[in-house]
């Protein structure tokens, strides 16, 4: 039965205008008529169990629509950043789907499928190359995540790119069945030059997100043919601060250059993540 479910949801996704559809959830997730938003943002937070004390505002009827709910911040304090010199921290909340090495390009999905890095990054260029024996993490964001991403790391960024795609679900069930599934969906590609050489922060977009968006440029339209944005370069950010922000669930991967980082031993695939937790520690760049 479990299969059958999975089989069919697969399908339905395939078969479903997946814009459309979303179009139409980032509809009513911008609507500030009181009574439905506060009526969307309620039930939301019932279903998921959002821990609304963590936010700087826990009043549900405060948020203006229910978009300014899901992207809501958070508390000072109440996601403590690694200070340490040589540290890179965590982005996100979040779970662990995947963490390892890049083996020839190759970067692990799921048991059995893989997906090129030049797809993922939409191009075979110098900063492509950079990574194709480096490190990766892939943490996906559930509904009931907080949905802001933040530097792991220092770092300039040199190149922005928004890849239109698809809008598969990110979910494990999705993962495990649509081969090159983040090489396929809606996705910014953001590459920083930092201290330890080149990381690459890529926002995967999914089924329902209502957005993508960087604090550089704002959003980006699933309508508008790929994009680098080269006037964002020199554009810089300090370690923990916020980077970008989805509108609903949706993953984030992020990769460096071979040899510059080593996972900490516990991040392993079903690890829950906080923002601003150590995730792994650098040298110098040589």
């Amino acid at each position: 039965m479990k299969k059958l479910c999975t089989e069919l949801f697969i399908a339905f996704q395939r078969l479903v205008p997946q814009h459309i559809l979303s179009r139409g959830g980032s509809i009513l997730a911008e609507t500030k008529t009181v009574w439905l938003k506060n009526i969307l943002i309620k039930l939301f937070i019932k279903v998921y169990k959002i821990n609304l004390n963590e936010a700087i505002s826990d009043s549900p009827d405060s948020y203006e629509n229910f978009n300014a709910f899901f992207t809501r911040a958070l508390k000072k304090d109440v996601r403590p950043i690694d200070i340490g010199a040589s540290s890179i921290i965590c982005p996100v909340d979040g779970v662990v789907s995947q963490v390892g090495s890049i083996h020839e390009g190759d970067v692990l999905q799921a048991k059995g499928k893989y997906f090129s890095t030049a797809a993922l990054l939409g191009s075979d260029d110098g900063y492509t190359k950079s990574f194709l024996s480096g490190e990766f993490i892939t943490i996906y964001l559930s509904p009931k995540d907080y949905h802001r991403v933040h530097m792991p790391i220092d770092g300039k960024l040199v190149l922005a790119r928004y890849i239109p795609g698809k809008l598969f679900s990110v979910n494990l069930q999705t993962s495990n069945h649509i081969d090159g599934l983040f090489a396929k969906n809606e996705r910014l590609v953001c590459i920083f030059d930092t201290p330890v050489g080149f990381c690459a922060v890529i926002l995967v977009g999914a089924m329902m997100v209502a957005g993508i968006e960087s604090v550089w440029r704002g959003h980006y339209y699933p309508q508008v043919s790929l994009i680098d944005n080269m006037d964002s370069k020199n554009f810089s950010l300090k370690k923990g601060e916020e980077m970008g922000r989805f509108k609903f669930g949706s993953t984030v991967i992020v990769m460096f250059e071979h040899r510059k980082t080593s996972w900490l031993e516990k991040y392993k695939p079903g690890l829950v993540t906080r923002y601003g937790e150590l995730m792994t520690t650098h040298g110098q760049r040589q």
